[in-house]
């Protein structure tokens, strides 16, 4: 499967934007088939058919020629599919069989549904993908010094030599006990690369090993060499512990809610000017990203299309009118209003929208090709 995903290339970007475009806009279709409404298109991608079918409901299913993005057109938008549109806009010559499929007329509840429904299900195929992992894979974990040993032993080290395995546990060093391994630490220094006598523990016997700690060389202060001594052990390694179901579920929860509380925030801090605008990125980064991570392996690229689909929920949610953000912010000032809001200002509001985005997408692609180009 690893080797599958390496060959692919910048395949991988195509995989991995199909793939979340798909998750969005199911996310969409299924809430407004629940509702009632007709789907007349659901489409991966924009432009040229490519290939597609249509299903015994009449919705034509298709892949199109531009795979940066999609769309589901719902029976009783408008030609240009704004989600925003309220009944009173369309026409009135409706039959009532097709008022009960129709976009248009369903209540303000179920159209904000609708739309709230892609980037929610972002966040929730985010979750799966990491229970997932977490239950099947396992989360990394730090070691306990004192209950797991050594993490590992640098090959050539004061400690190989002295014969110290992975998984040793040092109890103490020349009589003084340990505790934590900042307590090894100061053993080590303090020797200054004199024999120190290590009392372990390994598989349940405890023998003594004596090592020398080597000098290193780590900097230079008013002149003079700065010392340091090395053991050659690291204390602590990652290992995968595997939760439960329920474990599972909650972790990676959690761990999607911190994702996006931090990307919001840098999002924040981009608007008020304290972010790094070098670290936007368009398809162009996505596609060189995908093929990077295609080349350390499936679970890698798993991983990487659930960032992506938190970053695609959390970006659509923005309240910027042509994203589903936008659309939900007109059904609150609906909500409030108790009437929807005039065609003038929709139409208006989509116009910058659509310019922002543009010139975003402008901006974002720009870089994208000075990044290569550097």
């Amino acid at each position: 499967m690893d080797s599958f995903f390496s060959s692919l290339g910048y395949g991988n970007f195509i995989i991995v934007l199909g793939v979340l475009i798909f998750v969005h806009e199911m996310g969409h279709y299924l809430v407004a088939r629940w509702c009632g409404v007709r789907i007349e298109t659901f489409s991966i991608g924009f432009g040229k058919e490519i290939f597609g079918w249509t299903d015994k409901q009449g919705t034509r299913w298709k892949v199109a020629l531009i795979p940066l993005g999609g769309y589901v057109k719902m029976f009783g938008e408008k030609e240009g599919a704004n989600p925003g549109d309220h009944a009173e806009s369309h026409s009135t010559n409706l039959s009532d069989e097709e008022k009960k499929v129709s976009f248009a007329y369903k209540t303000l509840p179920q159209r904000a549904a609708i739309v709230a429904a892609g980037p929610l299900i972002n966040f929730a195929f985010a979750i799966v993908i990491f229970a997932g992992l977490f239950m099947f894979i396992g989360k990394p974990v730090q070691s306990d010094f004192m209950v797991d040993g050594i993490g590992d032993v640098v090959v050539g080290s004061a400690a190989d030599i002295a014969g110290f395995e992975k998984g040793d546990v040092i109890l103490s060093g020349n009589g003084v006990e340990i505790n934590e391994f900042r307590d090894l630490v100061s053993i080590v220094q303090e020797s200054e690369g004199s024999p120190v006598t290590y009392t372990i523990s390994r598989n349940g016997l405890n023998k003594e090993l004596i090592a020398e700690a080597q000098e290193t060389i780590i900097g230079e202060q008013g002149g003079e060499e700065i010392k340091a001594y090395r053991l050659g052990i690291m204390g602590v390694s990652a290992k995968m512990v595997s939760l439960g179901f329920v474990g599972s579920l909650i972790e990676a929860t959690t761990y999607t809610w911190d994702i996006t509380v931090m990307t919001f925030q840098e999002i924040g801090r981009l608007f008020i000017g304290q972010g790094d605008v070098d670290n936007l990125g368009g398809p162009i980064k996505i596609a060189q990203m995908s093929s990077e991570v295609g080349d350390l392996g499936a679970l890698a690229i798993v991983n990487f299309i659930a960032l992506l689909s938190i970053n695609l929920g959390l970006l659509n949610l923005l309240p910027i009118p042509m994203l589903d953000g936008g659309h939900l912010l007109f059904y609150a000032i609906e909500g409030v209003l108790r009437r929807p809001i005039s065609e003038k200002v929709q139409e208006i509001s989509l116009r910058f929208g659509l310019a922002f985005l543009l010139s975003l997408m402008v901006f974002v692609m720009g870089n994208d090709i000075l990044n290569i180009t550097l």
